[in-house]
C-alpha cells in the first residue's frame, strides 16, 4: 500500500492549550502538505477557551479535516486516546502532544520510516543520534534519562525511548495494544510501547528534539514521577 491509499488520524489531546493549538494545527498542514490526514482533537473540558479556538479553526481548515471530540473534563490520557481513536477514519493514527514540545516537522519521517520498514509503530526518540532535549535543567534531564535507563534494565523492551509520547502507530495495531493496556497518565506511554513490544510487533525509531513547552504550564511533578516507578513495578510483574 502506497502513501496515497494511506491515511493518517492525528490524535491530539488538549486541555488549557488555547495559546498552542492554533500553531500547531498550522504546522502539521504546513508538513503533511501531500499527504491524506486529519486532526482529532480531544479536549477535556479546558476553561481556557481552547475549544473555542478549534471551532474557529475548523471554519478555516474544515471540519472534515479537524474534528473536535470534547470530554467534560480532565479523565487521563489514556482514556483520550481511545475517545480519540472511536473517532478516526484513518487506517493509521499519530499521537501528539498539543504543546509544541512534539514539532510537526517530523511527522514526514515518521511516515516515510514506516513506508520504507512496514512498520506496526514509529515511535519518536531523544535517545539516539540526531535526538535530543531542549529547554530542560540538568535536574530534568538526569530524571528522565534515569528513568529511562531503569526502564531498559527492568523491562528490556527493545526501543531507546519508553516515556515519549510522540509515535505512529497503525490503527488495528493501536486498538490491539490499547485494550490490553490499564495504566493512566504518564505510565499509560510506557505500558502502551512495552505491551507492543511483548506482542511481537515490529517498532521502528526515529530521532527527534523534544522541546520544552513554549506556552502554559508543564503538566509533570512528584506525583507523577511516584506514579511512573509504581508502572514500573506493575510492568515487571505483569509482563
Amino acid at each position: 500500500m502506497d502513501a496515497a491509499k494511506k491515511k493518517y488520524s492525528i490524535i491530539v489531546p488538549t486541555y488549557n492549550e488555547r495559546l498552542n493549538i492554533a500553531l500547531i494545527v498550522y504546522l502539521i498542514f504546513k508538513h503533511l502538505r501531500d499527504v491524506d490526514f486529519e486532526i482529532i482533537v480531544v479536549d477535556d473540558g479546558s476553561p481556557d477557551g481552547t475549544q473555542e479556538v478549534v471551532k474557529q479553526l475548523q471554519t478555516l481548515y474544515g471540519e472534515d479535516r479537524i474534528l473536535l471530540r470534547p470530554r467534560p473534563k480532565k479523565l487521563g490520557l489514556g482514556t483520550a486516546y481511545i475517545h480519540g481513536l472511536k473517532h478516526a477514519s484513518g487506517n493509521f493514527v499519530v499521537i501528539m502532544d498539543a504543546d509544541l514540545s512534539h514539532h510537526p516537522k517530523y511527522l514526514p519521517s515518521f511516515i516515510k520510516k514506516q513506508l520504507e520498514t512496514g512498520a506496526s509503530i514509529v515511535t519518536g526518540t531523544r535517545y539516539v543520534k540526531g535526538g535530543g532535549v531542549h529547554g530542560w535543567n540538568l535536574m530534568r534531564k538526569l530524571t528522565s534519562r534515569g528513568a529511562n535507563v531503569l526502564a531498559q534494565t527492568l523491562l528490556w523492551p527493545g526501543v531507546s525511548d519508553l516515556t515519549g509520547s510522540f509515535r505512529l502507530y497503525k490503527k488495528s495495531v493501536l486498538e490491539d495494544v490499547i485494550s490490553s493496556c490499564v495504566s493512566k497518565g504518564y505510565v499509560f506511554q510506557m505500558e502502551m510501547i512495552v505491551r507492543a513490544s511483548r506482542k511481537g510487533y515490529h517498532i521502528e525509531e526515529v530521532p527527534i528534539t523534544f522541546v520544552d513547552r513554549v506556552f502554559g504550564s508543564s503538566k509533570l511533578g512528584g506525583s507523577e514521577i511516584v506514579e511512573y516507578l509504581k508502572g514500573l513495578v506493575y510492568l515487571l510483574m505483569t509482563t
